[in-house]
């Protein structure tokens, strides 16, 4: 049998090599040699005999072809007695090992500095550069937004460092962010945790550092990790770099802060999407103003100097400039007051909080010109209505949510919650049981099962909350795998909702959480549907923050339980409807009402985009026609 397999001459010279080569470098070395000679003699020999000139007698040419071997081989090739032709050989070969181990020497360093260079070990020496801490999907907005921000600057660089091959990150990068402007974008391979692997991406001499949260819940014991690797590699950084990290569990969110120390910002993703969650299911839209409000490419939060309106009023400031609208102060404490009494004064060393369209657009001129006193009204006495709201699914957020709810709808108010189980966990969470205005009710079902959906005559509320249902595994810990499988849940539910619009005829009120943006453009919705996509809102909050900290306090108020925050409220509460005013006059009228009024959203142009309506921060001497159902987008107390 062994007969009938035969192997080509190919495979069995390769076999032999392959154990000419295992023999080690000794037994290489000879072969080597002696497959040179076997090549180098005889060609040599021919060349000699072939040469016309060449010396007639057997001594002679024999000399000749030692000469022509010694040249080629460089050993000299001398001729004379023998001592003179073997220290000529010796020599010959000694200074041809020398230039031989030099030359293996620099190759070996080149090599070794190439490879160092390819798995991205070499130190970052940059300054001012900003610092991006380990790798999620969120790395992609956060460099995206960054190379947007840095777009009028003549040179910027962005240092990333994470557990990931230099090469491969670059890779991703090239994918998702296709055009990087002035920007350098700089990889480092190598533990967040390390402070010494830290120090690759000289976060000493950064402007701004940012921790980026792994996915599932065991991300945060990362991020308080590779806080601590920072505090340790750089001691006593405190404001000289802006430290921007996040968390995901509100457990957690006082011990990165204390990881961070006083100079960090730690932002609680809970917290802020169960807040952005609940205002914007109550004021449809409101996803669409903060979307703008904290991406680089339109209006966004600046600081400006105060100059000339030093010694005047706030409410004075609010009509000084044409193309940006004045929400706040900074004052020179480095505290932040949002929205502050009109006659409050500018002291010398305030600052304007401004939106506007960049960091140097926000020019004095002023609008008071432009107001027209005639078409000023007054909003309406607001009367207090029940609402019956919508929660389907739940998730570690939820109990927050039922928290949030209670604080914004007015006694009465309803609140019904679909999920899977008998005892969703958290049910009995203190934020729910203490809720004192809502009357929560629990009802167990599949949001994704169409019979339960049809069930609950969803068109009957007045607004519907999606979670995305995460399910814990094994371990009891929610990872990455959970949070895709929730919002593969959550796109089937809004396909069976959608589908129950239909039905009714109706456009459904619908508020969505998701993990992912890709799958945001899946989403079987409305195109002007509002969506908070956790991942993209955290990742647009800390670049913000990383580009002026002082932006940390104003979001913060925005954003949290007390305080000033966004609203939509009916145009023809402020100015007359029908009437052609300029912008000037709603930020009049709504300055009388102890408001900032920085946009509008426009109801005949809200199923159109790309901003459905939507005008943050228009030229005050733009004019208008407010309608019914038109609404002014207003910075109000609570």
């Amino acid at each position: 049998m062994a007969g009938q397999y035969r192997t080509s001459l190919r495979l069995r010279l390769r076999y032999r090599f392959d154990h000419l080569v295992a023999g080690g470098t000794t037994a290489l070395v000879g072969w080597l040699t002696l497959a040179c000679l076997a090549v180098v003699v005889p060609a040599s020999t021919v060349l000699v005999w072939a040469d016309r000139a060449a010396p007639t007698t057997p001594y002679g040419r024999l000399t000749a072809v030692w000469v022509s071997v010694g040249q080629t081989l460089k050993i000299g090739g001398a001729v004379g007695p023998p001592l003179y032709v073997l220290a000529s050989v010796t020599l010959a070969l000694v200074a041809l090992l020398f230039v031989s181990t030099l030359v293996g020497l620099i190759t070996t360093g080149l090599n070794r500095r190439i490879m160092a260079l390819r798995l991205g070990h070499s130190t970052v020496l940059e300054q001012r550069h900003t610092v991006v801490l380990g790798w999620s999907d969120q790395i992609f907005p956060v460099i995206g937004e960054l190379v947007a921000a840095h777009a009028n600057q003549r040179r910027s660089a962005l240092a990333v460092l994470a557990p990931m091959d230099k090469v491969a990150m670059e890779e991703e990068i090239s994918t998702h962010v296709t055009h990087t402007g002035r920007t350098r974008i700089i990889c480092r391979s190598g533990r967040t945790t390390d402070p010494t692997e830290l120090l690759r991406v000289s976060p000493q001499t950064a402007k701004a550092v940012l921790v980026l949260p792994p996915g599932g819940d065991a991300g945060d014991a990362q991020v308080v990790k590779t806080l601590l690797a920072l505090d340790a590699a750089v001691p006593g950084t405190a404001g000289a770099v802006v430290v921007v990290a996040a968390v995901r569990d509100t457990r957690n969110h006082l011990t990165a802060r204390l990881a961070a120390g006083p100079g960090g910002h730690v932002l609680c993703v809970d917290d802020i999407v169960a807040r952005l969650l609940v205002q914007t299911a109550r004021q449809p839209g409101l996803s669409l103003v903060y979307q703008e409000l904290l991406d680089f490419e339109g209006d966004e939060f600046y600081t400006a100097a105060a100059g000339d309106l030093v010694g005047r009023t706030f409410g004075e400031a609010l009509l000084s400039f044409t193309t940006s609208s004045v929400v706040g102060l900074l004052r020179g404490d480095g505290s932040v007051a949002l929205n502050p009494d009109p006659g409050t004064p500018v002291g010398a060393g305030d600052r304007l909080v401004v939106i506007s369209r960049d960091d140097d657009t926000a020019v004095p001129a002023d609008a008071s010109s432009f107001v027209d006193e005639d078409a000023i009204v007054s909003p309406a006495p607001r009367t207090p209505a029940p609402e019956r709201l919508l929660l389907l699914g739940w998730s570690r957020r939820a109990p927050l949510v039922v928290e949030q709810l209670d604080e914004y709808v007015d006694p009465g108010s309803t609140l019904d919650v679909v999920a899977l189980g008998d005892e969703p966990p958290g049910r009995n969470a203190p934020e729910v049981t203490a809720a004192r205005r809502l009357e929560v009710a629990f009802r167990r079902g599949d949001i994704t099962d169409p019979l339960v959906l049809d069930k609950l005559d969803v068109p009957s509320y007045d607004g519907v909350i999606v979670l995305g249902e995460t399910r814990a595994g094994a371990d009891g810990e929610i990872g990455a795998e959970a949070e895709a499988e929730a919002d593969d849940r959550t796109l089937v539910t809004l396909l069976h909702l959608r589908a129950i619009g239909e039905a009714a005829r109706r456009e459904l009120s619908l508020t969505t959480e998701m993990s992912d943006d890709g799958n945001r453009l899946l989403a079987p919705a409305r195109d002007s549907a509002d969506f908070i996509v956790s991942g993209r809102l955290i990742s647009l909050l800390m670049t913000q923050i990383s580009e002026s900290s002082h932006l940390a306090a104003v979001f913060a108020e925005l954003l949290g339980a007390e305080g000033h925050e966004l609203y939509l409220r009916p145009a023809t509460d402020y100015v007359r409807a029908g009437h052609e005013v300029s912008f000037a006059t709603a930020v009049a009228s709504a300055r009388r009402h102890r408001a900032c009024a920085i946009g509008y959203q426009l109801r005949a142009e809200a199923a159109t985009g790309p901003d459905y309506g939507v005008r943050i921060n228009p030229d005050k001497r733009q004019r208008v026609r407010f309608g019914e159902g038109d609404r002014l987008i207003v910075l109000a107390e609570c």
